[in-house]
């Protein structure tokens, strides 16, 4: 007997929309990461200018979180669980860098617009997610 994620079947097209869009958040997140773990000292002065201060080992961890959450998404059989901590991640990320005060669309969506991205690119590649939730016309 098929399983509902065999039944619901992705296009070529879809899958290769779906990977290049997780693609490019799997890099923009590692690099997001990477610079973190390093920290240059515009990572810092940063952090420090939206309030976390200037620590370099709150860097380090928020780096090996985004790496770690990034390479479980990247992983098909933990990209659901990854997908998810992503969200949170980036969604409490953004708030508290942005809260009320950056301008709507290019700093208070951006994580909106991540996550958006992070979910879209899943669904389009990975048919258990799609039976999950499934778009009708």
């Amino acid at each position: 007997m098929p399983t509902i994620a065999e039944k619901a079947p992705v296009s070529k097209p879809a899958l290769w929309v779906g990977r290049v869009l997780s693609g490019l958040v799997i890099l923009f997140l590692l690099f997001d990461g990477a610079i973190k773990l390093v920290p240059w000292p515009v990572v810092t002065e940063t952090m420090d200018r939206i309030g976390y201060g200037s620590s370099e080992s709150l860097a380090r961890s928020l780096g090996i979180i985004t790496i770690v959450c990034t390479v479980l998404y990247a992983i098909p059989p933990t990209s659901i669980l990854g997908a998810i901590l992503l969200t949170g991640y980036s969604a409490g990320r953004w708030h508290r860098i942005c809260g009320s005060t950056g301008p709507l669309f290019s700093h208070t969506l951006f994580g909106f617009y991540l996550g958006l991205m992070v979910w879209g690119g899943l669904w389009l590649r990975d048919r258990s997610l799609r039976a999950a939730i499934p778009f009708r016309r």
